[in-house]
């Protein structure tokens, strides 16, 4: 069994493609907030690509370079990289701050709210 088939793509989203990726999906979108330079964001990076891959077609995982990005990293608070956030409907429903599991990361997604207050 081949590692890279069927493996999920991690996105990289920024201010120019933000709204129309992560606030406009139709799909949930777990967003990280990293930098190259930082070590716990290379840690990170190969959990979200599990987390990618057991999430396929329902939630979509993207990237922002908090260093590329600066204005989306003030707008959502970003204090400390890697930080993901998860957004279902635009709105955010969930934050972790610092490198987590695999495990640790879907049970904040899955206890996180599945729909947007009407």
């Amino acid at each position: 069994m081949s590692e890279n088939q069927n493996k999920p793509v991690i996105g990289e989203v920024g201010q120019e493609n933000f709204e129309s990726e992560v606030l406009r999906s139709p799909l949930p979108v777990l967003v990280a907030f990293w930098a190259s330079w930082s070590r716990p964001c290379h840690i990170c990076a190969a959990v979200l690509d599990d987390v990618a891959a057991a999430c396929i077609d329902r939630v979509k995982v993207v990237q922002v370079n908090a260093d590329d990005h600066p204005d989306l990293s003030l707008w959502y608070e970003i204090e400390s990289i890697p930080t993901l956030h998860y957004f279902v409907g635009g709105e955010l429903r969930a934050r972790i701050v610092g490198t987590a599991s695999k495990e640790a990361i879907l049970a904040k997604l899955q206890a996180a709210p599945a729909s947007p207050k009407n």
